[in-house]
């Protein structure tokens, strides 16, 4: 079954390969400086190589716009937006599928009633308008640049040619590989919180992540889409907009990658943030829009003669139209397949102002606490009527809000140890694993207490002020562990009883937390039973 609704994902990346490998390479094919087959094999293979290698940065931020948490709304998310995108391939507009898969998301967060993280969404929407103006300026501070090399070096119009081309083959490298890494996150990233993977080792020699083998897959069928109907959008961006020089195609498409590389790089966000530069949010950009900002920053250069305004607008209609209707086109797929086909297409999430929630709420809301007194205790089956019952009582702030629908949703995890076992040593360090040890077949109810409970063990899980991308790792690998930990929910009304948090003095004390009264260690789980009501978790 997984198979069969990941196609739609598989249909998303055919999508995008059709669409966006014009974004690579259409410069290049509408200035007939490489031939389209050579451009379609180089972006095909570097899009795979970026989707395996970097494509985990953008995903993490696409993730918390929402989480689509059943298999059968994952596939008609990735499906609208794939539809989406295929409407306007057909028309022969770079669209952009950033903006096809934020749409379709929205959707499912209104059928369901998930919470929308408006954090997020300012960011990825900003990064809309960033985009295109980025690659702007990037196009014209190149195109300058050359410019100069070429009349100081006096470089000879065959050298130049020939120089050329190399360059946009070099620049068509860069952007599949970074079109690749940034842009998986659209293709794939709704299925990684419901992928049936494990983590695999090949010959002893590499392992690939559950999240890994997905890119992987999208990158294929990325490369179907590059080589089957990517031809007719290479020819609208590479002659459609703005009649380019080789040269100029060459700035556009590095102007592009560099773009798409920023907003896709780990590696380049550590550096900047360890040296204390300011760096971009980790989202899936638009390829679309920063291969016509720098098209159009080229045109601006030349005092707009030459663009074709009438292109523009039809693409720039695309751009707005798309969210729209990938929005409105998944909310009523989803009417259908729940109801018509009797799909689970969410899982309610549940919430509880629990004691423990109380106390975190008053801790960070004390007015918000005491207008929430009433519901302590209370349990409700859907983000939709918990907002509903806080917003009556209570009038919160958007942050407000969502620190409290933290603090309450209940999210029953188990720290199991064949998943310590598999975690990548590379990317958790020995200490935190050695916290996580600790914890070894402990149970929880709440996220937020798993990370108070590691953070308590040691400061490998400590989070700290002014340490921004540090701060996002541990994110980061917490989101992990608690889709690796997640169990079932107990049939129970009553639910398992959660570890206290030490108290500071023994913060970083590693085992003598088993120690800390009420904490319940793997240990302890037998004499603590009764506590469970009739629910029994084994071993597994």
């Amino acid at each position: 079954m997984f198979l069969f609704f990941v196609s739609s994902g598989l249909f998303l990346g055919w999508s995008l390969g059709a669409n966006d490998a014009a974004n690579v390479f259409g410069t290049a094919v509408g200035s007939r400086m490489i031939r389209f087959k050579t451009a379609a094999v180089l972006c095909s293979l570097f899009i795979i190589l970026g989707a395996v290698i970097s494509g985990a940065g953008a995903t993490h931020t696409l993730g918390k716009l929402g989480t689509v948490n059943a298999l059968p709304g994952a596939f008609m998310v990735a499906f609208s937006a794939a539809l989406t995108v295929y409407l306007m391939t057909l028309a022969g507009y770079p669209v952009s599928t950033s903006q096809a898969i934020v749409g379709a998301i929205l959707g499912w967060n209104f059928f369901s009633g998930s919470l929308t993280d408006y954090h997020s969404l300012v960011t990825i929407v900003g990064t809309w308008v960033l985009c295109p103006v980025l690659a702007g300026f990037f196009a014209v501070t190149l195109y300058k640049l050359i410019g100069w090399i070429i009349l100081r070096c006096r470089i000879h119009m065959l050298m130049l040619d020939a120089a050329t081309r190399y360059g946009l083959v070099l620049a068509g490298i860069f952007g599949a590989f970074s079109l690749g890494a940034n842009n998986i996150a659209n293709v794939m990233g709704v299925f990684v919180p419901v992928s049936p993977f494990a983590d695999i080792t090949i010959l002893g020699l590499f392992s690939l992540s559950a999240s890994q083998q997905l890119f992987f897959l999208g990158g294929l069928a990325i490369a179907l889409g590059v080589f089957t109907y990517s031809k007719r959008v290479m020819m609208t961006v590479g002659e459609g907009i703005f009649s380019l020089s080789p040269v100029a195609a060459f700035v556009v498409v590095m102007s592009h990658s560099l773009v798409l590389f920023l907003f896709a790089s780990e590696r380049l966000a550590y550096f900047l943030a360890s040296h204390h530069l300011p760096t971009l949010p980790l989202v899936p950009v638009s390829s679309s829009q920063a291969i016509v900002g720098g098209i159009i920053g080229i045109g601006l250069l030349k005092r707009g003669r030459g663009l074709r305004w009438r292109m523009l607008g039809g693409i720039s209609t695309g751009w707005v139209s798309t969210p729209v209707i990938a929005c409105l086109l998944c909310y009523v797929s989803l009417f259908f397949l729940q109801n018509v086909f009797e799909q689970k297409t969410y899982k309610p999430v549940p919430y509880k102002l629990s004691v423990e929630a109380m106390e975190r709420i008053r801790a960070q809301a004390p007015a918000a606490a005491k207008a929430l007194a009433s519901l302590e205790g209370e349990k409700y089956e859907t983000t939709k009527r918990f907002r509903s019952a806080i917003n009556k009582q209570a009038d919160l702030s958007l942050d407000e809000e969502s620190m409290i629908l933290e603090s309450a949703e209940l999210c029953f995890l188990r720290v199991k140890e064949r998943v310590i076992a598999d975690l990548d040593r590379e990317w958790f360090s020995s200490e935190q694993i050695r916290a996580l040890e600790v914890l070894t077949n402990t149970f929880f109810v709440h996220k937020w207490r798993l990370a108070q409970t590691l953070a308590a063990i040691s400061p490998a899980w400590q989070f700290e002020e002014g340490h921004r991308f540090k701060n996002k790792d541990l994110e980061n690998k917490l989101s992990y562990l608690y889709s690796r930990f997640q169990i079932e929910r107990p049939k129970a009304d009553s639910e398992p009883v959660e570890p206290r948090v030490a108290p500071a003095s023994q913060k970083g004390q590693g085992n003598n937390l088993r120690q800390t009264p009420g904490f319940l260690s793997g240990e302890s789980l037998s004499a603590s039973r009764s506590g469970f009501g009739c629910f029994f978790f084994g071993n597994a």
